[in-house]
């Protein structure tokens, strides 16, 4: 594809890309962006659910933010460290994971991600659907398909339309909460006798892992949005703008809603962000709710795109696809369907769904970014053969052994140690009466085997691999500029006997 017809889409049609290669011909952006995106994916009230989750289990609120702080900057910093992958490969982030897993064994890890955003979009979907419905009575179904619609179409257009909204919606957004925030701090906001919380190392414990599963849940995802920036993007800069946005805003909301939820005693945080608001001027804080189920629309839909991605990529690895428009289109209306049906299945406390839904995410996703961290930056230092991920008989084998044990213990050594309050307690964690250090101990345990597992390994072998597909890579770009070039002489409006130089 060349970069003039690539400008072409990204401007006024869908983005063709899918779990294909994105040459350098076609790269744009800047990684400047990356902040204000990442920002605003956390400036929704899912964030400010996340303040919820402490009070409701005793945890006051400066311990609260604490623990929430602790945990928002501890799984960002996996999920900033992802973020660099995209410009070096230019492809999804799952793709990428071949190379750990194996072509067909990759297989594993996709299903939890799939997982993931089914189950993400689940709760997204019921703090819109109960907010809506507490706040003006609306039909909560009628809410569900008008979202399943909107963010399907949205996850269909893609990549530089993603951009395009969450931009949007940061400038719009920041200063709602600015203001309201500022009233909090200065007291203009009227609330309650405040609740005799105090600390709890059981629902300290749970508000750290909710929140470190919050960032890290992104890191399955966050070279989708990164991979379109030109190759030779300095890391550090990328590290620095995902880390940045992504903290800031989750930590800001998540302090707010433990505020809301102390100060004002109230369950649902659309229902506490409309009162806050409306206490300073009457429909303020409505516009406040009605911009959050906006910001929580680009989220869902950017779920669904990755999650095409992911579907996409977990049948190439069965049999190869070939992207096109119709497939796109199928995919993301069978991962909107999904998560559709599921959310119809659950019940209606989005905050206690919430909870045990980011921990179970913890424990499916803290081993796939252990393997895949330490492959890249410690085993094969960044460097891959491009083609042969999307060969079964390249050099990573269509199975990874090393990345599907250390994948698979990772998931062993959860279960003694996993907390899941009134669901499961592993005989470990009852021993230290709930706290949950399971990610922990799957973290360490899953990225420790995969590096002693391949000390055996010599980068040297893949080589050979590595240059073929630099080479075939970049016989590509030539093609591409010269189809550039081409384009371009057509476009020009030449008049009649002058010459062109």
């Amino acid at each position: 594809m060349s970069n003039s017809s690539a400008e072409d889409q990204s401007t006024y049609g869908v983005e063709r890309h899918s779990i294909d290669y994105v040459s350098s011909a076609e790269r744009h952006g800047q990684v400047r962006d990356q902040g204000p995106f990442w920002f605003t994916v956390n400036f929704q009230f899912m964030s400010v659910s996340l303040g919820f989750v402490g009070p409701a289990m005793g945890l006051s609120l400066g311990w609260t933010t604490l623990a929430a702080a602790l945990g928002i900057i501890v799984g960002t910093i996996f999920m900033a460290f992802h973020a660099t992958q995209g410009p070096i490969m230019g492809l999804p982030q799952m793709v990428q994971s071949r190379a750990q897993f194996g072509y067909r064994g990759v297989i594993l890890p996709l299903s939890a991600t799939l997982v993931n955003f089914i189950g993400f979009n689940v709760v997204c979907a019921l703090l819109i659907m109960g907010g809506l419905h507490d706040l003006f009575g609306w039909d909560r179904n009628a809410v569900l398909i008008g979202i399943a619609i909107s963010t399907a179409l949205l996850a269909f257009y893609g990549y530089d339309w993603m951009h395009r909204v969450v931009k949007l919606l940061f400038w719009t957004s920041l200063p709602l909460f600015a203001i309201l925030s500022v009233a909090i701090v200065i007291g203009l906001v009227p609330h309650g006798p405040v609740h005799q919380l105090h600390f709890n190392a059981v629902a300290f414990g749970v508000e750290f892992a909710t929140c470190a599963s919050y960032n890290l849940n992104l890191a399955v995802y966050v070279s989708d949005y990164s991979r379109y920036l030109k190759r030779d993007t300095p890391a550090a800069q990328i590290v620095g703008f995902v880390f940045i946005g992504a903290i800031s805003s989750a930590i800001w909301l998540i302090a707010l809603g433990a505020w809301l939820t102390t100060r004002l005693g109230l369950a649902d945080p659309m229902i506490a962000i409309s009162r806050a608001g409306n206490a300073q001027l009457s429909g303020y804080g409505t516009v406040i709710a009605i911009d959050s189920v906006l910001l929580m629309f680009a989220m869902i839909a950017m779920t669904s795109y990755s999650g095409m991605l992911t579907l996409a990529t977990w049948l190439d690895s069965i049999r190869p696809v070939t992207p096109t428009l119709t497939i796109r289109a199928i995919l993301i209306g069978v991962i909107t369907l999904l998560w559709v049906g599921a959310t119809l299945a659950a019940g209606e406390n989005a905050i206690n769904a919430l909870m045990v839904l980011l921990t179970i995410l913890l424990y499916l996703l803290v081993p796939w970014t252990a393997v895949n961290l330490v492959d890249y930056f410690f085993v094969r230092h960044g460097h891959y053969a491009i083609k042969d991920l999307f060969r079964a008989d390249g050099i990573y084998g269509s199975w990874g052994w090393r990345g599907l044990f250390a994948y698979i213990l990772g998931w062993i050594v959860i279960v003694p140690f996993a907390a899941l309050p009134g669901i499961y307690v592993g005989p470990i964690a009852k021993t230290m009466h709930g706290i949950d250090i399971a990610w922990l101990v799957s973290l360490v345990t899953s990225g420790l085997f995969y590096y002693l597992a391949s000390l055996s390994f010599s980068p040297e072998s893949e080589q050979a691999a590595i240059a073929a597909s630099e080479l075939e890579l970049e016989g590509r770009l030539r093609t591409s500029a010269q189809s550039i070039a081409w384009e371009q002489s057509q476009r020009l409006q030449v008049p009649q006997g002058v010459a062109i130089r």
